[in-house]
């Protein structure tokens, strides 16, 4: 049996001042070497997914491909990369957007959701949204449906569920 979100909380390091003075970094490296813990998270995770009933999980370059691979295999649906600009090899469609340091562009290949595919986001963090929102463009884009998204660990204190607003948010560890 997986344990508590609570107790999977305290395989998560806190780094003081990363990337920046002022912030607090949750580092999920530690919980990633704990054999036992990453299991756990992957299943807790995979039981928030599951009930949305994806046809497919899309996950974000790097950490979205840590935890969405392993959910999409439990879940038996494909996995969908989106990674940044330049990365992947077919015809992809972009989409620019700004995160808490800075702006970014990811992107998807154009083949990767059929029209009417239910999809559910998967990533290790939602912080401001940005990175999740400018995926559900992509998705849409291609006509996919976005069931929901999932993530290991929201900062409550950020505005990332406002971001999102209008899908259903899914996360294991809340962070106040």
């Amino acid at each position: 049996m997986a344990i508590s979100p609570e107790a999977l909380a305290h395989k998560i390091r806190d780094i003081p001042d990363f990337p920046k003075p002022g912030v607090l970094f949750k580092d999920i490296t530690t919980l990633l070497q704990d054999g036992p813990g990453f299991h756990d998270a992957i299943d807790l995770l995979t039981e928030r997914c599951r009930s949305l009933r994806p046809d497919a999980i899309v996950g974000m370059e790097s950490r979205g491909f840590i935890f969405g691979a392993p959910v999409a295999y439990a879940l038996g649906v494909g996995f969908v990369p989106v990674r940044k600009l330049g990365k992947l090899p077919a015809a992809t469609i972009t989409e620019e957007y700004d995160l808490e340091y800075g702006s970014n562009t990811v992107e998807m290949h154009r083949d990767a959701i059929r029209p009417g595919q239910r999809v559910v986001i998967v990533d290790d963090l939602l912080a401001t949204g940005g990175t999740c929102k400018a995926t559900i463009k992509l998705v849409e884009r291609l006509g996919g449906i976005v069931a929901g998204t999932a993530f290991l660990v929201e900062l409550k204190f950020l505005p990332g569920r406002q971001a999102l607003s209008g899908y259903q948010v899914e996360a294991v560890i809340a962070y106040s």
